[in-house]
């Protein structure tokens, strides 16, 4: 786990004040951070063709942006988190989606 973090996995991890996506960017793979304040909300889909289900990296659509997740198919939710003042969201898995939507649950951030 990394320091600092309430929840960490080969995904994201999340601290108190900011979500870090892995291999967010492609071609170079680097992180991308995004300070939990910046996000306008959290919301939570079981996973389909038509909501990034088979997306294993980058965009479809240009309005929603997924990091790498070579195993996204096999997940039981993806999380978009939508951000403040940006066209673009990011959809995003993780390994234990129940633990992290707890988290994002108590943080007042998941929306239907």
């Amino acid at each position: 786990m990394d320091r600092n973090s309430i929840y960490s996995d080969r995904l994201v991890s999340i601290t108190e004040n900011a979500i870090t996506f892995r291999r967010y960017y492609y071609p170079t793979k680097k992180d991308k951070i995004v300070l939990l304040a910046d996000i306008e909300s959290i919301v939570v889909r079981v996973p389909t063709i038509w909501n990034g289900k088979w997306r294993l990296h980058g965009t479809g659509s240009f309005k929603t942006w997924y990091p790498e997740d070579l195993n996204r198919s096999q997940r039981d939710r993806i999380f978009f988190a939508v951000l403040k003042n940006q066209w673009v969201d990011i959809g995003f898995t993780v390994e234990n989606a129940d633990r992290v939507e707890g988290i994002f649950g108590k943080m007042n951030l998941i929306k239907t």
